[in-house]
């Protein structure tokens, strides 16, 4: 039998019907008892009298416990007096398909009266009963898909670069180390080199949305050791606001997306409207932006190269109020702060760049340097061996387009888009120095 959905009920008025779903509330009252059924669509009210006619069905009602799963065969009738939806499905029977433990371990939708968020990480799955969490994941599902359209539309292909690494990716530091039959091989911090290598391949423009790993001893709301990135590489270009042109239309395409797909649901659930109508993103100098921060803040950086947290959200709030762009980019970051393989203008800055999104860091992307006497010159000037990124520089012996790009990381982008307090709360199951498990 086809799987109804409770949000298409309404298409079954008058009908005789079969619905499967959680428990999520039961009253059990003298003369009738009520049972509140959800799936990951929406909730819906089951009534039987209580009478001679019914009494297997008022047996088996009041032995049931909440999240338990039951089938139902019954008609569903338009009844405006009902509180939830409008509706009532009036069984003629019910089975229940599997029995819940009576007390659970958590309190699934209360989040006031659990102090213990690590006790909601280990019943993870209960953790995600909510309506707010399946939203996240729809809303995930939904920003991959606008992604996607939008790179297809624009002559990108999918790679899937490898994840076991013969040399560590980028500067070799936070890498996980494995054996590897007998000897010792890392765990992809990104796909930098292969994206370029698809460059050097001639693919043009190519994305991957996949798992990257670090291994940040880190325990703040923003790092895991296991998290999903989205990356991009495009030939080609003249410079590196050529690929932020690329994410800003990306990112337009996203929250469009998000706004027509589930608008509705995220304005009733967050009692604030997704606006889709994006104002330019401002584009400002790394020293400029420090500069801002100083003179109207009072704020000086812990990080004489790099923008800490807290400027971060200083940043934001001052374009917020200037333009009300919830996006930022830092431009043309100091040398110190960025890779070998960023290119340098002529001022010895990089041509490279930071997207903040509501105060939070969520890209770094850059043009890269594509001269391989240059390139080579960089990495000895970061203290890198030749020889431990030989089989990178082979990439550029033989001709590569000038070509950029940037990893975005998803779950920074949705954490603060449905404001919560932690990247936790936006990934299925989070992985990090103290958690490996369920």
């Amino acid at each position: 039998m086809k799987k109804l959905y409770f949000k298409d009920l309404n298409q079954y008025f008058n009908q005789k019907i079969e619905i499967c779903g959680f428990v999520d509330k039961i009253r059990d009252l003298q003369y009738v008892q009520f049972i509140v059924v959800r799936d990951s669509s929406a909730k819906v009210q089951i009534t039987i009298e209580k009478n001679p006619e019914n009494k297997a069905m008022n047996d088996l009602v009041s032995t049931l416990t909440k999240e338990s799963t039951i089938k139902a065969s019954g008609t569903l009738y338009d009844r405006p007096n009902v509180k939830l939806r409008g509706m009532e499905f009036i069984p003629t029977r019910i089975e229940i398909t599997s029995v819940s433990l009576e007390e659970l371990p958590i309190d699934i939708n209360d989040y006031t009266k659990e102090s213990n968020k690590e006790l909601r990480l280990d019943n993870r799955f209960l953790d995600l009963r909510t309506e707010k969490n399946y939203l996240i994941f729809k809303g995930q599902t939904l920003a991959e898909m606008a992604m996607r359209e939008h790179w297809i539309a624009n002559n990108f292909i999918e790679i899937h670069s490898p994840k076991i690494l013969g040399t560590a990716s980028e500067s070799g530091a936070e890498v996980f180390k494995l054996d590897y039959f007998g000897k010792t091989v890392y765990l992809a911090q990104s796909p930098q080199f292969y994206k370029q290598m698809a460059m050097a391949a001639g693919f043009n423009n190519v994305f991957e949305i996949g798992p990257v790993f670090r291994a940040e001893n880190s325990h703040t709301a923003f790092h895991a050791t296991e998290f999903t990135s989205v990356d991009i590489e495009i030939s080609w270009i003249d410079s590196h606001h050529d690929v932020m042109d690329q994410e800003e239309a990306m990112c337009n395409k996203m929250i469009q997306k998000l706004k027509s797909s589930i608008g509705e649901e995220y304005a009733r659930m967050y009692n604030k409207e997704i606006n889709d109508v994006l104002p330019k993103f401002p584009r400002i100098p790394f020293f400029d932006a420090k500069k801002i921060v100083q003179e109207k803040y009072k704020y000086f950086g812990e990080k004489e190269f790099d923008i800490d947290r807290r400027e971060e959200e200083l940043i934001c709030m001052h374009f917020k109020k200037e333009t009300g762009s919830d996006f930022v980019f830092i431009t043309e970051y100091p040398v110190q702060a960025r890779p070998f393989y960023h290119m340098l203008d002529e001022s010895g800055l990089t041509k490279s760049f930071d997207l903040l999104y509501q105060g939070v860091e969520i890209t770094t992307g850059a043009q890269r340097e594509h001269r391989i006497d240059i390139l080579k010159k960089q990495a000895v000037e970061k203290g890198l061996s030749l020889e431990s990124i030989d089989f990178y520089l082979n990439f550029f012996k033989y001709g590569v387009p000038p070509h950029g790009g940037f990893g975005f990381g998803l779950t920074r982008f949705l954490m603060k888009f449905f404001q919560t307090e932690s990247i936790r709360d936006v990934t299925f199951l989070y992985r990090g120095p103290n958690r490996v498990n369920p």
